[in-house]
Order: structure tokens, then C-alpha cells, then sequence
């Protein structure tokens, strides 16, 4: 568990973090998350005071022992990969599409339909159902320079028994993404 990041996105240490919630231990995820983002908004140390909430909440019942790595609200687990790509949010998405052409399965897990694209002003996705319940979602932003930021989260996992081989999957995943990056720029500038 990383506490660093969120005593300094959260603006309270970890060890104040213990003391704080120590008396709301028995509450619920979304009870707890809520006293967590009065003391973030207290402090008014954070520009995104409910991500920094949610993601002290998850870590103190990791804590706690109420919820393991990787491990959501309703008991089912994901693996999350993300990458920085060399291209803007249209063209990786144009290349995740490339490199999941023709397959018929992810991960190794065969896919449960076709996959799907979306777009929003600031976001793409890309998401697929999975044989075994599971679904993947791709989710694409800009950055800055005319680079983007793919995230996979496969989520809905029956556990965490095989999160780093999944990861690395996804990673390796992800580097395919990369290099049809690389494929679709050279077909662009040849013509």
C-alpha cells in the first residue's frame, strides 16, 4: 500500500489517517468515504478532494483487512494498466481497435460479444464483455504534447489469484498499442 500519494494528495499524514478513522471502522465503504472527504474538505489541501477520499477509504480497509488488493465494493477484483502513448486520444484509439482486430479472446479469456468505442469531449473508451463475466474498459485522455494516457481496468474478477499475470498481459497489451501507434504515424506520412 502507497500512503505517501495520499498524504499528499489527502494534505493528512497516514498516521493521522489511523487515528482519524480508528472510531469509524465498522462503517460502511461509502459512510466511511464520506467522513473522509469532511476532513480532506477541512483541511482544503486537495484539488480533487473525493477521488483522494475514495482512495484513502479503499486503502484503510485494505488496512484493516476488510478489503484485499485489488479487491471492489461488491467483492469482485480488478487489475488496472495504464501507459502514456505517443498519439493523441483519437489515434490510440484507432490503434486499440487495430491491435484487438480479428481476436477472440483477451487475456485469454474468450470475449462475449463485439467490442464497443465511445467518446465524450475528453475521454474515449473502448470495452469488451468477457466469457467469464469480466469486462475490460480501455479509458483514453489527452495530455499534453499530442500524447494520451490509455488505462485498462479488467474488472469484475472472481480474485485476485492471478492479478500479475494479468497485469503483465495488459502491460504487453498496452506496448502493442504503442507500436501500431508507430505503424499508423508511418502510414501517415507516406501519404
Amino acid at each position: 500500500m502507497q500512503t505517501t500519494a495520499l498524504e499528499t494528495g489527502s494534505g493528512i499524514t497516514w498516521a493521522e489517517w489511523l487515528e482519524i478513522l480508528e472510531p469509524h471502522k465498522d462503517l460502511d465503504h461509502p459512510a466511511m468515504a464520506a467522513k473522509v472527504l469532511e476532513h480532506i474538505n477541512a483541511r482544503g489541501a486537495s484539488k480533487s478532494p473525493e477521488w483522494w477520499a475514495q482512495g484513502v477509504t479503499v486503502a484503510y480497509e485494505q488496512h484493516i483487512g476488510r478489503r484485499g488488493v485489488g479487491e471492489r465494493c461488491d467483492g469482485s477484483f480488478s487489475v488496472t494498466v495504464s501507459k502514456t502513448m505517443p498519439s493523441d486520444m483519437d489515434a490510440t484509439l484507432a490503434a486499440v481497435d487495430a491491435v484487438a482486430a480479428g481476436r477472440d479472446e483477451l487475456a485469454g479469456i474468450p470475449l462475449a460479444g463485439e467490442p464497443r468505442t465511445s467518446a465524450t469531449e475528453k475521454w474515449r473508451y473502448w470495452r469488451a464483455d468477457l466469457a467469464d463475466g469480466s469486462k475490460i474498459t480501455i479509458n483514453i485522455q489527452n495530455k499534453t504534447n499530442g500524447k494520451s494516457v490509455a488505462a485498462v481496468n479488467h474488472d469484475g474478477l472472481a480474485s485476485n489469484e492471478h492479478s500479475d499475470e494479468l497485469k503483465a498481459w495488459w502491460r504487453a497489451f498496452l506496448t502493442e498499442i504503442q507500436e501500431q501507434v508507430g505503424v499508423q504515424e508511418q502510414g501517415g506520412q507516406q501519404a
